[in-house]
């Protein structure tokens, strides 16, 4: 392996190689720039109305996509065949004669960059990385890959690994979630460029970039397959809005501006949320056996038809009699509860259906008099008054938070469509006082999620191409049926770790999620290598693991940094914390102080009175200052170069899987891990 180190700036200054690249790395530049400029000069042709407003999104959406990063260089490695050289990068970058000066890192060429290894090379001889700081291209690195030429293709190896994929993966962080693109492993890079009919399950150990590699997925889709995705469009799941706002930047960085990224709660936002349910009633409202209720509730208030109706047709009536009525009526409820989601009759479609079968009838029977009713006819008959009084009264529209409303309030409709699914004991949970208007009611999280349910029966819910779900080891079973819906006839890519699964709902593997989700045959793919967090942090917190996931592999970590982790006991904890971070926030990157939500005042109180600059991370992710103040419960994603816990054993006694969200905390530091506990720690961690 030859390299240039990033500190040897005169020994950079005159390196022929370090100047050639420079010069590539300024023309792509120039033309990033050409190609910005030439999007940017696009004229409407004036066709007409549409075609300027198709034109002028397609030319902003191209705009977005180029959108200058000063952070982020054009390429960041480069691949050499003995007769090709390719730079790789973020995305395609050509000369004004269409010839490529950057290969995006999604093209089948760029492969190689990511899978070549001395026993595999992939028809390479070299594999250059680049080290960057500032923008300036500082240091390469080569590793020669041909005719048995060194280099294994890992990323350590011992004290001859690689230094510029060492220094990337260890940059301080600050701010928003980055790519990885520069840094993609061989078994991450197999998920990331997985097919788009096949979904996968990811299974990562913290710091394995499990959430890089779904989003990165995402963006590998889009590129591949972007005329089916273009239509049927990629949607992202993440557990709350912090999460979210964490990794905002990193698809728009990789040209994909057009991704929508959610929780579960926005999907399911049909409803206002103004309440909070108990824990016993939270998990009663997540069970599966909800969605047998809610299908009871809807398809059995539909009445049996009690006599002939007369339909309106091109000015004569047309007796429909009730034993055809029955018919008809049955023979769609049957098709209302058909199990395959494809092929289900929707409530809504059923009465629109019910409706049409009266007009037909009457049609037939003109038809066999020996007239011939218009389509327009028939229509007008499927709306007529009778017809719509007959459905009123027999397949009544249904409005979902209605449904949902009278089935919590109405003890006699609950027990109608409970009986044999839910004991006396869990229907009394559920009940609640009446109000005025569903609008009014004191709806919850999971309320919404039942809401989204009964919607979902009454009409079609618009599916997308790809689905990624990020830490779905916490979804209920409820909550994996909304995010079904959205899947359609497309794939999914699940993301999780069962030992940070801290949900009353959450399985000890992964079948059942899967099952609900719509996708039982979906593979599951270990990452247990860690990139991020170090050995040190990463063993400690790993002795949770008999406890909280018994027959999960601890995950191993590809460096160690002595010193990353320090357990310090305390009598008081307003003083060390604040010596503490204070020596913390003066070196680089992120500083994250992570405590119980309900010491989360006093924390932040402590280091104010300290005089430093801290603030509490919020529910939407926002914070201030360089130095937040984590709430427990939204630590789970996040990620920080520096990260203080204080009290570990409130953070575990504060809820049933207390260790499991300790195990969570332990495991966001990139750098170094403070522990200063005032009790007992928990006995795992003891010794």
């Amino acid at each position: 392996m030859s390299a240039i180190p990033t500190d040897t700036t005169a020994t950079a200054a005159t390196d022929p190689v370090l100047a050639a690249e420079r010069a590539h790395l300024a023309r792509a530049g120039d033309c990033l720039t050409e190609m910005r400029t030439a999007a940017s000069a696009v004229v409407d042709a004036g066709v007409d109305a549409w075609a300027s407003e198709r034109l002028g999104a397609a030319r902003a959406e191209r705009l977005r996509s180029l959108a200058a990063d000063p952070g982020v260089p054009p390429f960041f490695g480069r691949t050499d065949t003995g007769e090709e050289t390719f730079h790789i990068g973020r995305r395609h970058v050509r000369d004004a004669a269409g010839r490529p000066v950057v290969i995006d890192w999604r093209a089948p060429m760029s492969r190689p960059f990511y899978r070549a290894s001395a026993a595999d090379p992939q028809g390479l001889v070299r594999r250059r990385r680049f080290g960057f700081s500032g923008g300036e291209l500082t240091s390469y690195e080569d590793e020669l890959l041909g005719a048995g030429e060194g280099g294994d293709g890992t990323l350590l190896r011992d004290d001859t690994g690689s230094r510029v994929l060492l220094q990337e993966i260890e940059r301080p962080r600050s701010g928003p979630m980055r790519d990885i693109v520069a840094t993609i492993q061989p078994e991450q890079d197999e998920i990331v460029r997985a097919p788009l009919a096949e979904s996968v399950c990811v299974q990562g150990a913290p710091g394995t970039g499990k959430t890089a590699v779904g989003l990165h997925r995402a963006a590998y889709l889009l590129y591949t397959h972007g005329g089916q995705l273009a239509r049927t469009g990629v949607l992202v799941v993440g557990p709350n809005r912090a999460f979210l706002r964490y990794i905002e930047q990193v698809l728009p960085t990789l040209g994909e501006v057009d991704v929508e990224q959610t929780t579960v709660a926005g999907l399911t936002g049909r409803v206002p949320v103004r309440a909070q349910d108990r824990p016993e009633v939270a998990v009663l409202k997540g069970d599966a056996r909800m969605a047998a209720v809610l299908e009871r509730a809807l398809w059995g208030a539909i009445a049996k038809p009690a006599d002939d109706v007369l339909v309106p047709l091109a000015g004569r009536r047309y007796r429909v009699p009730v034993e055809r009525l029955k018919r008809y009526v049955d023979d769609l409820r049957r098709r209302g509860r058909v199990p395959d989601d494809q092929q289900r009759l929707h409530h809504a479609a059923g009465r629109e259906r019910l409706a049409l079968l009266l007009a037909e009838d009457a049609r037939r029977q003109q038809e066999e008099a020996g007239g011939s009713p218009t389509d327009a006819e028939t229509r007008r008959a499927a709306r007529s008054p009778e017809v719509r009084a007959f459905c009123d009264a027999v397949w009544p529209a249904r409005d979902a938070a209605g449904l949902v409303a009278a089935l919590l309030t109405d003890p006699a409709v609950l027990a109608r469509a409970a009986r044999g699914l839910l004991t006396d004991d869990e229907q009394a949970l559920l009940l609640r006082p009446a109000t005025r208007s569903p609008r009014t009611a004191p709806w919850t999280e999971a309320d919404a999620v039942l809401v989204d349910e009964a919607a979902g029966l009454i009409e079609r819910t618009s599916g997308y191409g790809h689905v990624v779900v990020d830490e779905a080891q916490d979804l209920s079973p409820m909550q994996c049926r909304a995010v079904a819906r959205r899947l359609a006839a497309g794939s999914l890519t699940v993301l999780g770790d069962l030992a940070q699964a801290t949900s009353p709902w959450s399985p000890s593997d992964w079948a059942p999620t899967l099952a609900g989700l719509g996708r039982p045959e979906t593979s599951v793919r270990p990452l247990t290598r860690g990139y991020r967090v170090p050995a040190e942090v990463l063993d400690y917190a790993n002795r949770l693991l008999p406890a909280i996931a018994p027959g999960l592999p601890a995950a191993t970590a590809v460096r160690r940094e002595p010193g990353a982790l320090e357990v310090r006991p305390v009598a008081d904890l307003a003083g060390p914390l604040a010596d503490v971070v204070t020596a913390l926030a003066a070196g680089p990157g992120s500083v994250g102080v992570v405590c119980a939500d309900a010491a989360v005042p006093g924390v932040a109180r402590a280091l104010r009175d300290a005089g430093l600059p801290a603030a509490v991370l919020a529910d939407d992710g926002t914070a201030a200052e360089r130095v937040a103040v984590v709430p427990a419960t939204l630590a789970k994603g996040l990620e920080f170069d520096a990260v203080v816990v204080a009290d570990p054993a409130a953070i575990a006694a504060a809820e049933p899987r207390g260790l499991n969200r300790l195990y969570v905390v332990l495991t966001r530091a990139v750098s170094t891990l403070v522990v200063l506990h005032r009790d007992d720690l928990p006995a795992q961690l003891a010794g």
